[in-house]
């Protein structure tokens, strides 16, 4: 961690985007410091994600002095636009030192009412590793005629140390150094203000890798049930934001013990404390966060963190007996439908809801060499999409390395990658197909209509059992057969063939499951 001010200063220094801003409120006689997340990440060696300054002058006058500006809040916080094409410098947030009242409704202030001095805007903010401040004034100016324009060569840093004194009112450089989360003052009082830091303290901790101080980690078990009165909407984006980081398996177990899982996810606390079976050495909670530890440890994207987070969220809702012989027949598909509630729930976007669902359906696919066939593969290709195999794959080495195995690749499903590789070429979906629905409606002089889509459905089924059949002199054969029957047989042909198919590899697929025993 850099402990040295002196050395964030020179390093600020450089960045022209934020002192031309710095420059002009102070030559209009305004105090101007660093404040909140940018100087913690500052601290820590990183990169901010923005960049915050406080000051004393009013929005009004931030506004005269930036007339490129933005100020569409009640909170102080005016945008100031730059030239920058860094999409962390394009606006500047600058926001007038602030105290709040009552939070009526737990997430915003019932009035905001600007302060004096930045002692009073750092007490009423969240954590301690927040609440510093860095005043920008040691950066001087050399020429002083430059006052509109000022650049990097005309600023010079004080050498006098004195220069480079901290507004650190709460220990949080302290905290910083021993990674520390701690709330600022009474946490009670301060998760009272606003529920959402509940949340907030659990991903700051992941995201850091900082352990939560005992009395601020005491107040959010006791306040977790304040978290109800956040809206959704605010709640995922903490929660997503959770899973991305670098300890986000802490961060669930944290949730946990501190009462505030079960009331974002109940459904993923039905697995603690539940055992499995002789395949399994951990509970199904501690299973489910041990493949996310993994899908974090292999950077994976956020749905598969997801995935392996919630692959085995089925497993309480379909066990049957208990001790080492239990099962959890069908819980993938019990998953699936969870899945679905549990993220329409937070809210999630529906495209990301789809591929979490998918892969928690789809993730105990059998790769047994003696069985599997390249039929069998490409009816798993149409079930996933050739876009979504990877991370299928990936979410089954979080699932085994979440089960305690020593092995995330077993030579068995080497063998079904390999298989993969071999099919992924071949028809799979209706567009691989030689001829389309208007091949079709040409060679059959048809409108637009089910029944398109039934042959279309047919052939895909064909040439699944039979990738030598896509051809397009092949496939217009077939189509003049089919188009003699009447729709609705048609249709009907077309989904007893789906299902014929899908009859088969399931029979196969639990075979091998019950042979092995892993239907878990």
């Amino acid at each position: 961690m850099n402990i040295f001010p002196e050395k964030i200063l020179e390093r600020v220094s450089l960045i022209p985007e934020i002192m031309e801003v710095a420059d002009k409120l102070r030559l209009a006689g305004f105090g101007v410091y660093l404040v909140g997340g940018c100087l913690r990440d500052l601290f820590l060696g990183g990169e901010p994600y923005d960049w915050d300054i406080a000051t004393d002058a009013t929005p009004g006058e931030i506004q005269r002095l930036f007339p490129e500006s933005i100020y569409e809040n009640n909170f102080g916080t005016v945008g100031i636009k730059t030239k920058s094409e860094g999409p962390r410098l394009k606006i500047i947030e600058v926001t007038t030192f602030r105290l709040e009242g009552k939070y009526t409704d737990k997430r915003h202030p019932d009035e905001v009412v600007f302060a004096k001095t930045i002692e009073e805007d750092l007490a009423r903010r969240d954590f301690t590793v927040n609440a510093i401040a860095m005043p920008l004034a040691s950066l001087k100016i050399k020429n002083q005629k430059s006052k509109i324009k000022t650049t990097v060569q005309n600023l010079k840093l004080e050498t006098d140390d004195t220069k480079y004194s901290l507004i650190d009112p709460f220990g949080g450089l302290e905290d910083l150094k021993n990674g520390i989360i701690c709330a600022v003052g009474n946490p009670e009082e301060r998760f009272g203000e606003d529920a959402l830091r509940l949340l907030r303290a659990v991903r700051l901790g992941a995201k850091l890798g900082f352990a939560i101080d005992p009395p601020t980690l005491e107040a959010i078990h006791k306040q977790a049930g304040l978290i109800e009165f956040i809206a959704k909407e605010r709640i995922r984006d903490e929660f997503l934001k959770l899973i991305m980081t670098g300890h986000a398996h802490e961060g669930i177990e944290v949730l946990q013990k501190t009462g505030l899982l079960k009331r974002i996810l109940p459904e993923l606390e039905e697995g603690v404390g539940m055992g499995q079976n002789k395949h399994h050495i951990y509970s199904v909670f501690e299973h489910n966060v041990r493949a996310l530890k993994y899908a974090v440890e292999q950077k994976f994207p956020l749905h598969v963190r997801l995935a392996s987070l919630l692959h085995d969220v089925g497993k309480p809702r379909s066990k049957h007996g208990e001790g080492a012989d239990c099962t959890f027949y069908g819980h993938q598909v019990v998953g699936e439908r969870m899945v679905f509630k549990i993220l329409d729930r937070l809210r999630v976007a529906r495209d990301l809801t789809e591929i979490v669902a998918l892969l928690v359906r789809e993730h105990m696919f059998v790769y047994d060499p003696e069985t599997v066939t390249l039929k069998g593969v490409r009816r798993l290709l149409q079930r996933v999409g050739v876009d979504n195999i990877d991370d299928l794959f990936d979410l089954r080495e979080a699932d085994r390395i979440g089960s305690g195995v020593p092995k995330a690749q077993p030579y068995r499903l080497r063998h079904l990658k390999a298989m993969v590789d071999k099919v992924k070429m071949d028809p799979v979906s209706a567009k691989m197909l030689k001829i389309n629905g208007e091949g079709i409606m040409h060679e059959l002089g048809i409108e637009p209509g089910p029944k398109v889509g039934a042959i279309l459905a047919v052939l895909l089924e064909d040439v699944i059992e039979n990738p030598e059949l896509n051809t397009e002199e092949v496939l217009l054969k077939r189509v003049k057969e089919l188009g003699i029957l009447e729709e609705k047989e048609l249709i009907e042909f077309a989904k007893k063939a789906k299902a014929s198919a899908m009859q088969a590899q399931e029979r196969i697929d639990g075979e091998i499951l019950e042979k092995h025993f892993v239907k878990k």
